[in-house]
């Protein structure tokens, strides 16, 4: 004898604001792996393309060759985009020196590429972040919306076993577990939502410091000239811990 419960029955049984739990919570499974997918992919394609663009950026002769190098391959990457930023605040720092009449408005060339850098890094981070928003938002309201589904559920299965007369356990069982379905969709969709969003906020947290140690590099080259060499830096000794005098001791 095939049993009259299981998922297909509670789908036959929903009513209209049961399908639109269910619906809403398809929309947002769909939404969460389509995120999933586009984020995992760019940030991976932004880590392997980031560490070729400064690699290219330093190995080039001059500037103007790393400038049209980072136009012709990848130059929407964040780190073309902040090398081209700063490279030109540089440029129109140079070009329109001294032009200005009134003190208070001329800026040095410090002034500038700070400044370009800072927008540069603050306008990819907010790219990089796009979408976390509706991970986060997802994980954290899809138990509830599953939460909601059964609570309507089950107090729809009651509802027919009252009107039934019927107070057996099986019978009460049937209509109550299948009610649960939706609490396990929603923990379903909430679960890979959350799992994501630690995982890109931790990716981009790692772009963004290597942006913010690429944009050092490129404020010490376009200020002084010169690129830091960490190598060549003094090394300083650690200090030794002071040796405690015995108790009496004259100073």
């Amino acid at each position: 004898m095939q049993s009259s419960y299981g998922f297909a029955a509670f789908v036959h049984q929903l009513d209209a604001v049961g399908v639109i739990v269910a619906l809403v919570l398809v929309v947002m499974s769909v939404i969460t792996w389509y995120l999933i997918a586009g984020k995992t992919l760019r940030v991976a394609q932004i880590r392997r393309r980031g560490e070729s663009i400064v690699t290219r950026f330093w190995d080039a002769p001059t500037l103007n060759d790393a400038v049209h190098l980072l136009r012709d391959h990848h130059s929407d990457e964040p780190a073309a985009q902040l090398a081209t930023g700063a490279i030109s605040a540089a440029h129109h720092h140079q070009d329109h020196r001294g032009q200005s009449e009134r003190i208070g408005d001329r800026s040095t060339l410090d002034d500038l590429v700070t400044r370009a850098l800072r927008q540069t890094i603050i306008r990819e981070t907010a790219r990089l972040e796009s979408g976390l928003t509706a991970l986060a938002s997802i994980g954290s309201t899809a138990p509830f919306v599953g939460l909601f589904g059964t609570v309507w559920g089950i107090y729809h299965a009651l509802l027919g076993i009252s009107s039934g007369g019927i107070s057996t356990l099986d019978k009460v069982a049937g209509p109550v577990g299948e009610a649960l379905i939706m609490t396990a969709a929603g923990l379903a969709v909430a679960i890979p939502a959350v799992l994501a969003y630690n995982a890109l906020a931790r990716a981009n947290r790692l772009i963004v410091a290597e942006l913010d140690g690429f944009a050092h590099d490129l404020h010490v080259f376009l200020t002084t000239g010169a690129r830091v060499d960490l190598e060549r830096l003094p090394r300083i000794a650690p200090s030794r811990p002071s040796q405690p005098q015995p108790a009496g001791a004259r100073t």
